[in-house]
């Protein structure tokens, strides 16, 4: 590698682990081919084809929830649409199928697909439907968590574009410009190696800059290299090389906020680890059930392979949803109110995807909880501190030490996954036993809860009623004080030591309410 790349790629790593630390994130989704009819003819694509090779020119509805559910089973959280652009004004038969099934267009046909996956399944839909209205933009964010168009160059006079008439520049930006308008978590990119010059690169990575720069709303950018595929026009053209490609990725960490993601498939790589060393933080998304349509000739790699690549790389691997974190945690402003919901049920606390993958429990819940470790590799354990990635890592190393951590590294602890995750795990028993031994405390006790009538009105409680809470479970209650003695004479006569007092904070209730109420105990049990 030559000095200018080094520094170049060192650059780039900087300025990733400043903005993302040393996560690298993946969403696992579903690929729903909704229609391979297309008004654009791209010399470099396979997915697009005529009507005479293919059975029907839409997915039908129970189609696209066979493949959302299969997904759903899986653990998936991205229901990924990807599909040709308005084949309707090209094709007849794209027309008479949306005429004849009730539909205007292709994109009214793929809202409505679309709010059926988010309703019946719980996956999340991203539609890539290319260069859209600024009314259509509105109508997919309706039933769609984020939406997609890759920008791909901003030279008018590729060859590869002659016949695509929604491939124009003026289209492109002004998709974007529209999806920032209407606060539409966005995805786009760029490909590489389809007949531009570094000049057309460093434009449309500007491009995208400027308006995210206005409206904040880019959550991703893909950098994707050209490969040539047998049946395109482009089948002799050279593929992207590797060394414009690693370069083209530092590039565009460089030109870019830090704050955009930036993504490079694994898939069409040779060595996908290569990635990381140009400064990309996610691998996109990756399917267990479906393979990339667009790419079908490359297959995604297997979820244990992207981990333990990256592991190796000095990174923890997460899995996130379909829209970015930083949206998901902002959703009056990002979201519509329908997608609210949804998207809070499927992420975490860092608004990531929550693990293990395709597991519905949560507390309360009547499943059992996950097993993070199992006991047979828990007592096999041996995670070596050389293994961990770079944070998480000089933390436990520094408590080790006995150094008292800062607020910043107890939240690199709270995000550690995997591995890393592992070892906060392991540490902490091994403080356990240090400071109180082996013994393992608790106390027999029951809960009396003396009243659900409550002057608050917490977002998140389901217990409390009021005025305006009528309508959720139970009715309003408020136990005698004998009833109350009665449950705690219960409880010690079943050998219980405590009673744990809770309740809602009763309007009608002062401090001397409460006095009577421990003295209606004590007169009880007053042991």
């Amino acid at each position: 590698m030559d000095r200018r790349l080094s520094i170049l790629f060192n650059d780039a790593q900087k300025k990733r682990e400043a903005f993302h630390g040393n996560r690298i994130t993946f969403s696992p989704k579903v690929f729903i081919p909704l229609t391979k009819l297309c008004l654009d003819r791209c010399g470099y694509c396979t997915f697009a084809e005529p009507p005479a090779r293919i059975s029907s020119p839409y997915l039908t509805l129970d189609e696209v929830l066979s493949v959302a559910m299969a997904g759903a089973k899986q653990g998936c959280t991205e229901a990924l649409f990807t599909l040709g652009e308005r084949p309707e004004e090209r094709y007849p038969v794209a027309r008479e199928w949306l005429n004849e099934n009730g539909f205007n267009s292709t994109i009214e046909y793929l809202s409505f697909v679309s709010g059926e996956v988010l309703r019946q399944t719980g996956l999340l839909p991203h539609s890539n439907a290319g260069a859209l209205h600024q009314d259509e933009l509105a109508l997919m964010k309706k039933t769609s968590a984020s939406q997609g168009m890759m920008l791909e160059s901003l030279n008018p006079n590729l060859e590869c574009h002659k016949n695509s008439p929604d491939k124009t520049p003026e289209r492109r930006l002004t998709t974007l410009e529209a999806a920032g308008k209407l606060s539409i978590p966005f995805t786009t990119g760029i490909l590489v190696g389809i007949g531009e010059t570094k000049q057309d690169t460093v434009e449309a990575l500007e491009a995208i800059a400027s308006s995210h720069e206005k409206y904040g709303h880019i959550q991703e950018v893909i950098v994707q290299n050209f490969l040539p595929k047998k049946g395109t026009s482009m089948h002799k053209h050279p593929p992207c090389d590797k060394n414009d490609f690693l370069e083209t990725i530092a590039v565009a960490r460089q030109i870019l906020p830090g704050e955009i993601h930036l993504q490079a498939p694994p898939n069409l790589s040779e060595d996908f680890q290569e990635l990381l060393i140009a400064g990309i933080d996610d691998w996109g998304g990756v399917s267990p059930v479906t393979p990339d349509f667009v790419n079908p000739e490359k297959p995604w790699p297997e979820l244990d392979l992207l981990k333990a690549r990256t592991h190796e790389s000095g990174f923890s691997l997460a899995p996130r949803l379909t829209v970015y974190p930083e949206f998901a945690k902002e959703p009056e402003k990002w979201l519509d109110d329908t997608l609210h919901f949804p998207v809070m049920d499927l992420s975490d606390a860092e608004g990531l995807a929550r693990e293990p993958l395709g597991h519905d429990w949560y507390s309360g819940a009547s499943v059992e909880p996950p097993l993070l470790i199992k006991k047979a590799e828990k007592e096999n354990s041996n995670v070596k501190n050389t293994e961990l990635s770079g944070a998480v890592k000089e933390v436990l190393e520094g408590i080790q030490m006995g150094q008292e951590p800062y607020e910043a590294e107890i939240c690199h602890l709270f995000s550690a996954r995997g591995r890393d995750m592992e070892a906060v795990f392991e540490m902490a028993d091994q403080m356990r036993k240090e400071i109180v031994g082996e013994d393992i405390t608790w106390v027999f006790n029951r809960n009396i809860n003396y009243t659900n009538v409550c002057t608050f009105k917490c977002k998140f409680c389901g217990f409390s009623k009021g005025p305006l809470s009528l309508n959720l479970r139970g009715n309003p209650y408020l136990l005698s004080l004998d009833e109350i003695a009665s449950r705690a004479k219960e409880a010690s006569d079943l050998g219980a030591t405590e009673v744990c007092l809770q309740g809602g904070i009763h309007p009608d209730f002062d401090g001397d309410y409460y006095i009577s109420v421990i003295k209606a105990l004590k007169e009880q049990v007053p042991e």
